[in-house]
């Protein structure tokens, strides 16, 4: 199974850099078996049958681009540099795991200041830049919600800079627990409007929580997909998110996550038979062709990078030709892609 497999042209005109406004107006590729039709978002009351269960990740972005400098004192005085720092993931010793440019420019021990309220210090650097804040819990929270910008995926941050509209834009309605720096893009799509109209409609959500991590965009960089290594992520199912969806399944309901990180987050926590069980911690879980899903029916999602990770993921779940079917059509109606762009509905045959 090789990287080219995975690969397509996309026009670069089809990468979204805003969102559909109203969030529930954009464009909706479903595909149902070998059926293709397109629809938009807000028909999926009329898509959707009673007794579904859409799986919804409630983790919230954390606004972790920061921007700051560092200042040496020298033989001529004082020297300042600017440091542009994306912050990963917190550490067990309180520290964060980061990326920065340039980072040639830090030093251990170091200080970075981003204002008056915040800054850290330079704790590790091999190994990977760790940085030690000087405040935590709410206090760290509210300085950096006031400092940092939301961490737009480079595909988007290359066109333009973040900007306050962004801190709606790229978070969904119902986020809650912090800790990701990367939205579920799928759910961006829904709003007040459309939850009403698919409760109405008899179809059941679910919570559950995947901090989505910067790894996400890391490119599959081994010729052999089968020996890429995939980042980890932390999450969360609970006792409640795991009865309701055996319930479900017993129902005779689908199981439809909204998102690939709902999705894996899922297939880790669901055993070999498709029962579900409470859940916390890592995981790595990699989905390609070949993989049996345990618990997913269908997957709402956006459409990915070419030779992604996320491109092996839908694969799996329809098929490569399939798959490759749809990809052509949405292209080919200029459907818009990626994390502000349009959404499918994939739902496979036997579902």
């Amino acid at each position: 199974m090789k990287l080219d497999d995975f690969d397509f042209d996309l026009p670069e005109r089809l990468i979204a850099t805003r969102p559909a406004r109203p969030r529930s107006s954009a464009r909706l590729l479903l595909a149902e078996g070998a059926m293709t039709q397109d629809r938009h978002v807000f028909d999926l009351p009329n898509i959707l049958r009673p007794g579904d269960r859409l799986i919804l990740n409630d983790t919230r972005v954390i606004p972790a681009r920061l921007t700051g400098h560092r200042t040496r004192q020298s033989a001529q005085g004082a020297v300042t540099a600017r440091i542009e720092v994306t912050l990963m993931e917190p550490q067990a010793d309180g520290t964060w795991s980061a990326l920065a440019k340039p980072m040639r420019k830090l030093a251990l021990g170091e200080t970075i200041v981003f204002s008056d309220a915040l800054s850290a210090e330079v704790a590790a650097l091999e190994g990977g830049l760790r940085l030690r804040f000087n405040l935590m819990g709410e206090d760290f929270d509210a300085a950096l919600n006031a400092s940092g910008a939301m961490p737009l995926p480079p595909y988007i941050a290359g066109k333009r800079a973040p900007d306050e509209r962004d801190r709606e834009d790229y978070q969904t309605i119902w986020a809650k627990r912090a800790g990701a720096v990367a939205a579920p893009t799928a759910s961006l799509h829904f709003d007040e409007a459309l939850i009403a109209a698919l409760g109405a409609a008899g179809v059941q959500f679910t919570f559950v929580t995947l901090h989505v991590g910067a790894g996400t965009f890391l490119p599959v960089t081994v010729e052999d997909v089968t020996t890429h290594k995939m980042h980890a992520e932390w999450g969360e199912v609970r006792v409640q998110a795991a009865e309701e969806i055996n319930a479900t399944r017993a129902a005779g309901g689908r199981i439809i996550p909204v998102g690939t990180t709902a999705l894996r987050l899922i297939e880790s926590a669901a055993d070999e038979d498709g029962t579900m069980r409470a859940y916390e911690g890592e995981t790595d879980i990699f989905i390609y062709p070949g993989y049996r899903f345990r618990v997913t029916d269908g997957l709402m999602t956006n459409f990915h990078l070419p030779k992604s990770t996320l491109m092996m993921l839908v694969s799996a779940l329809m098929g490569a030709e399939r798959i490759r079917e749809i990809y052509a059509h949405a292209v080919a109606e200029n459907y818009r892609f990626f994390s502000y762009g349009d959404a499918s509905l994939l739902i496979p045959s036997q579902a």
